[in-house]
């Protein structure tokens, strides 16, 4: 999506973002040079089957990718025009939890077992706030209310176990939007939550989105959430970006073969005609020895001879709408 169509400066910028990571094997490039823009008060979708490089991305963006193994090697991270990649450690953790928050994608892990919910969040809140211990409690009590959980000022005093997967997963997004963040990234915000709790995440974090004026990154395999939530969609394959549009735009009119066959392969509800679901194909290649062409050549069906062994570029075929494919360059 260009600057242009939406009027206003990307909050976020990606170019060329490469992060890799070290094995026994050899060097695994999880996300290959990466192009992203995120604008203000958008949702940006960012789907792939799993092992695409989606959540390295956001790893990548927070400054979060364990090292060793993982490195970000190159490229650069713009936020509100800072590159953050020459940030100081110091000046880094002063945005990470603050104008930048995370929401992670299994929030068991990520709440400390033994604290309860009310020390975890008052000392986030502390930390990034310079408040007081009484006002961070307080601010804590006031963020879980926002996420609509109930008597927020006895359920502060729980651990997470106590809570069930929907309530640890709004105490996520409350510490999330306790400092006001200007960016989100909710790494799969609603896997392993039953339906009704996965509408309910979604609708808080839209009323976030809507309140505070917050851009979000929301990482998902689930197409179905995607069409909901976001206005703009980009979709990863293999670690690179083949496909970059407007949500309505990339769902009525899918560009790269990739695209299409995760839209075919989606269940539609009350659609009698479409039969068994649309199976793509093969498998990822190995990453940590990628093909010489496009990487979606051997599983696609409309593969030609240089597809397998030329690299296609990120071309623009129509107004805002980007596509890697040979077809199109």
């Amino acid at each position: 999506m260009t600057e242009e169509s939406l009027g206003t400066e990307p909050v976020l910028s990606l170019r060329s973002l490469t992060t890799v990571f070290k094995t026994d094997l050899g060097l695994v490039r999880a996300v290959d040079g990466l192009d992203l823009d995120v604008y203000p008060g958008s949702t940006l979708g960012l789907v792939g089957e799993s092992g695409c490089g989606k959540s390295t991305v956001g790893l990548s963006i927070m400054g979060l990718v364990p090292k060793p193994p993982g490195e970000v090697v190159a490229g650069e991270i713009f936020f509100q025009g800072t590159d953050m990649r020459k940030l100081s450690n110091k000046d880094m953790r002063r945005i990470r939890g603050n104008k930048i928050s995370m929401i992670f994608q299994e929030p068991m892990t990520s709440l400390n077992p033994v604290l309860k919910v009310g020390r975890i969040m008052s000392e986030v809140i502390a930390l990034h706030q310079k408040t007081s211990r009484k006002e961070a409690w307080q601010r804590s009590i006031e963020a879980l209310d926002k996420v609509r959980i109930p008597s927020p000022e006895l359920r502060i005093n729980d651990y997470p176990h106590e809570m069930s997967g929907g309530m640890r997963q709004r105490v996520m997004i409350a510490l999330a939007i306790s400092s006001q963040p200007d960016l989100i990234i909710a790494d799969e915000p609603t896997t392993a939550l039953d339906v009704t709790i996965q509408a309910q995440i979604l609708s808080l974090l839209n009323q976030i989105k809507k309140d505070l004026n917050t851009s979000i990154i929301l990482v998902t395999h689930n197409l179905g959430v995607i069409a909901e939530n976001a206005q703009q969609v980009a979709v990863m394959y293999a670690g690179r970006l083949v496909e970059y549009a407007a949500t309505g735009k990339l769902f009525d009119q899918p560009l790269h073969p990739y695209t299409a066959g995760l839209l075919l392969s989606a269940p539609r509800l009350g659609s009698k005609a479409q039969g068994r679901l649309k199976v793509i194909p093969g498998a990822v290649p190995n990453l940590l020895d990628p093909p010489p062409g496009c990487r979606f050549a051997e599983r696609c069906e409309q593969a030609m001879g240089q597809c397998r062994t030329a690299d296609p570029k990120l071309v623009a075929p129509e107004s805002d709408h980007l596509v890697r494919c040979w077809k199109f360059s």
